[in-house]
């Protein structure tokens, strides 16, 4: 870094100037500082990631009998994401044996000697991970100092006790990318000394801020979607090493203090109390040390445990003991809190450093406590599994979809079989095979919770919960309440002993399904994603295509709503041979036509069939729009569909050329005030002109706009009486309230909006005629949360292309408010209205959120592909 920060920070760090660990004591000379590395000591500056790699490999190449490092990903912009091994000589000397030694005790099919023998001999693994979000800066210092005291410390006890008797794997930057752009923000703005004032620039960073990957992906939800690379790689890691303990170690707000284990109510209720009682004991082990130090804590408060994809919540469900760490952030070197206090960065990495050496003393103190915990929790989850039965996804709802899941399932450390087709399983018949999820396995926990319908909220905590909300407090949940894979792919699920199948490996490729003779041509079945993005990349390599808005039948087999025809008469022999090459690559499927003579429906020559071409999409971008909701929506467009998007800012879309392009997304999070009135003027004339506009979420306020919208939607307001719209002065007319409901209703703010539901799975039922329900056999599954409501479109304005079921029907999985549930009744979901020669389409939720949300890929293909065929 070129700012030296010496002379201001040098008294507000603990440790001895010239020591590289936050504790003093005796360190070997042969093992580099970070400081003969990289030029300054640990908390003096923000490390960057490249000075991290080079620090780890430094410290590796001092002590190669202690340490390894090995990378395990890399992220979008190319940066290695790795972690290193620290233990002992004589355990690193025999490590891939205690590793392989580990993988058959947590295999959970060991007999329960086997497992108390192993658990005797085996030194547990230990996994400290920093930095998931690239603005929480002070875990990586911290996992530098970590590594730095494990492997230099001489004279040292609980060194010496953790290196003896466990294996420590560091992972000291969990999302590099993210961390380079915080890191470049913050020293961009940083002058002559640092600030302490939060709303100074180097603490008021740009969009999209450093916590976000390259796609603007929150990798704590990540977990088990494992849609980004970095989570892909680290999954398989952990799983790899099968650790005792995982930290996870974040930051949180600068006028907070430090939080760590127990987890806040609501627990997943697949933990085991076992679990919940060795967070505690981690937790006492922390409070004894902070407590010692005088460093201020609180637990149990913030954080649950309850959503399967954090990083404390996924590694639990597999067996360990997982917990999330937060520090108040300085967000920077120096930070005024509200009580007149100034939070310094060499505080944060101390107590991430403390918090982390004492998790890795304590497993040591405790190696066959934690070790046996682990294996004897894998073999229950086989046997609680054993009587369940398997989870069977039939392939008939999505071929594409259900591969690859499966192996992303496969990539956790989870068994996967595929049972080929047609095939009898369940009392029921899958002729286009199913895939079978084991449930008797050491993941099955996992398993449950990913594969059940609902994973229900404890029942203390919802009646605590309802009671707060009648006394007019908030619902106290940190994240969505329903999360079912099969609902949320759009797959039929059933549960039975579906015995056979093989493995499904994770390299294998998708098999491609290609049938029939193409001397009409290749007809695309438009009913996955596989299918869509066969479209896209053949139509950006020039092919000619058509698609139809009317179902046909065409050789006895029936082809729905958006299927592509590929004729021998637009495209070439090596057109058409190049087709077949992108189906087998995508593991698509399609049918060769002998005619172009259909036996019922539309001829192939019919007007219902539209010219396709390579849709340009362009997405508003930059401050004002969500950047979770950009990047997912950027996310599944470029890497499952394979359609490229074009980023316009939101300063310069007044002024953008739209009429470039085919379609125009407009992300959840963006109003007025971001793009202007020239902003939104520009959108409008880019529909009446021709386009698709697409917006998303809270951004359906600034297109419903009464003067300037071009969506003639209406928000609701919560249930309950209207205003009573007395005239100032007059008096109100006397009412008696007998009850404190009658007395809430009373105060009730008559303009106040429906309450905020922390998501939940929904019902939807589709316009069966609508070209954007293409694909659908009947209404998704879709993701509601947030407290947007709106009106159905009347006939005259537009079409309620989905809207949610009926009350009674409408939670598909999840906990919806029961008032919200009678409001959101048959509202719509997804709108399109005409505007000019162009359309408009809105999504009241994201259909990208988290890029978890694979059955509505279609809904996204047929608004970016489809659509813009129907109006230019």
């Amino acid at each position: 870094m070129f700012f030296r920060l010496i002379a201001t920070l040098s008294v507000l760090w603990a440790a001895p100037a010239a020591a590289q660990s936050v504790l003093p004591g005796t360190f070997d000379p042969a093992i580099p500082t970070l400081e003969a590395v990289v030029g300054f000591p640990t908390g003096e500056e923000i490390v960057s990631v490249g000075e991290t790699m080079r620090y780890f490999d430094a410290l590796a190449a001092a002590a190669p009998d202690r340490m390894q490092i090995t990378q395990y990903a890399e992220s979008w912009q190319g940066r290695p994401l790795v972690y290193g091994v620290i233990s002992s000589a004589e355990n690193m000397a025999r490590i891939d044996e205690i590793r392989a030694q580990t993988a058959r005790l947590a295999s959970g099919r060991l007999s329960a000697a086997e497992r108390q023998r192993l658990s005797s001999e085996l030194p547990p693994v230990t996994w400290l991970a920093y930095g998931v979000h690239g603005n929480e800066i002070s875990s990586t210092d911290a996992a530098l100092s970590l590594a730095y005291h494990l492997l230099a410390s001489e004279g040292d006890e609980q060194v010496d006790r953790i290196l003896r008797e466990t294996i420590v794997v560091i992972d000291p930057v969990q999302n590099p990318d993210g961390r380079e752009r915080f890191v470049h923000d913050f020293y961009s703005e940083l002058g002559l000394e640092p600030w302490g004032d939060r709303f100074t620039a180097e603490h008021d960073l740009p969009w999209p801020s450093g916590r976000v990957n390259h796609y603007m992906f929150d990798m704590n939800r990540d977990w088990f979607a494992a849609t980004q690379p970095e989570t892909q790689g680290r999954v398989a890691a952990v799983r790899a090493w099968n650790p005792v303990v995982l930290a996870d170690v974040h930051e949180m707000g600068g006028d907070q203090t430090y939080f760590f284990p127990p987890a806040a109510d609501p627990f997943n209720p697949n933990f085991l109390q076992s679990q919940k009682d060795k967070q505690e004991v981690l937790g006492l082990a922390m409070a004894a040390e902070f407590d010692r130090r005088g460093i201020p804590y609180f637990t149990r408060e913030i954080f649950d445990a309850f959503y399967p994809g954090f990083g404390d919540s996924w590694p639990t469900l597999n067996g360990a003991i997982a917990m999330t760490f937060e520090q108040g952030s300085a967000r920077g070197l120096l930070y005024d809190r509200s009580d007149g206090t100034v939070l310094t960065y060499p505080e944060t990495v101390r107590n991430q450093f403390l918090s982390t050496l004492v998790t890795a003393d304590t497993v040591a103190r405790n190696p066959e406590y934690f070790l046996s915990g682990l294996a004897d929790r894998r073999a229950s989850a086989v046997s609680e599994g054993a009587r369940g039965g398997d989870y069977v996804l039939d392939l008939a709802d999505g071929r594409w979809t259900g591969e690859q899941l499966a192996r992303r399932l496969a990539q956790q450390g989870i068994e996967v079989r595929k049972v080929d087709g047609p095939a009898s399983l369940c009392g029921r018949p899958y002729p286009d095979g199913a895939i079978v999820v084991e449930s008797a396995q050491g993941a099955g926990r996992l398993v449950k919770t990913l594969f059940d319908v609902e994973t229900p909220l404890p029942a203390a905590f919802l009646a605590e919960q309802e009671e707060r909300r009648a006394r007019g407090l908030d619902f106290q949940l940190y994240d969505v309440t329903a999360w079912s894979v099969p609902l949320m792919s759009g797959l039929g699920v059933a549960r039975c002993e579906a015995n056979g199948g093989r493995l499904v490996d994770v390299a294998e490729p998708i098999p491609a399904a290609v049938s029939g003779t193409p001397i009409f041509g290749w007809a695309v079945p438009w009913d996955d994603t596989g299918q869509a993005r066969l479209v896209t990349l053949a139509l950006r390599e020039g092919l000619e295509a058509r698609a139809t808005d009317t179902a046909f039948t065409a050789q006895g087999q029936r082809f729905g709503r958006g299927t592509t025809i590929f004729s021998a008469g637009m495209n070439t022999p090596e057109q058409l041979q190049r087709l077949r090459a992108l189906a087998e690559e995508v593991g698509a499927e399609m049918v060769g036509l002998a005619s172009g003579w259909v036996d019922d429906g539309p001829n192939l020559g019919s007007g219902a069939f539209q010219r396709l071409s390579a849709p340009k999409v362009a997405m508003v971008w930059g401050e004002g729009t969500s950047p979770l909701s950009a990047g997912a929506l950027r996310f599944v467009l470029e890497q499952r569909l394979g359609v490229p998007v074009a980023p316009i800012r939101t300063r310069t879309v007044s002024r953008a050329d739209l009429d470039l392009y085919d379609v125009m997304i407009v992300p959840n999070g963006t109003g007025k005030s971001d793009i202007g009135d020239g902003g939104l003027a520009a959108l409008k004339g880019f529909a009446e002109r021709g386009g698709v506009l697409v917006g998303v979420g809270s951004s359906l306020l600034m297109l419903a706009d009464e003067e300037d919208g071009v969506l003639p939607l209406v928000r609701e307001t919560a249930l309950g009486e209207a205003a009573s719209g007395e005239a100032e002065g007059e008096a109100a007319e006397a009412k008696v309230i007998e009850s404190e409901a009658e007395y809430r209703a009373a105060i009730r703010d008559p303009d106040a909006l429906p309450e905020f539901e922390p998501g939940a799975l929904l019902n939807t039922v589709a316009d069966p005629e609508s070209l954007l329900t293409a694909g659908y056999r009947e209404g998704p599954v879709v993701l509601a949360n947030g407290n947007l409501v709106f009106s159905p479109l009347s006939a005259d304005e537009g079409t309620n292309v989905l809207r949610y079921a009926d009350a009674d029907d409408l939670v598909a999985s999840g906990h919806v408010f029961p008032e919200n549930q009678r409001q959101m009744a048959y509202k719509p979901y997804m709108v399109a209205a005409p505007e000019g020669r162009g359309m408009v389409i809105g999504f009241v939720h994201d259909p990208s959120t988290r890029g978890y949300l694979n059955g509505l890929d279609m809904l996204l293909a047929n608004s970016v592909l489809l659509a813009p065929s129907r109006v230019r």
